[in-house]
């Protein structure tokens, strides 16, 4: 799966968690995730135009 797809899907379970009401710990650990994710887009966005 490639790391733009990882994005959106964590993305829309914390959209679902959200909606839903999840618990704070829920909704703050896949935050996490995404953010992570987030920065891996960036890191490889740099290292490509830095090429």
């Amino acid at each position: 799966m490639l790391l733009d797809d990882k994005i959106c899907k964590v993305r829309e379970k914390l959209n679902k968690c959200i909606s839903n009401g999840e618990d704070y710990s829920v909704i703050y650990k896949v935050s996490v995730e995404l953010d992570e994710l987030i920065a891996q887009y960036y890191a490889r966005a740099a290292k490509v135009n830095n090429k």
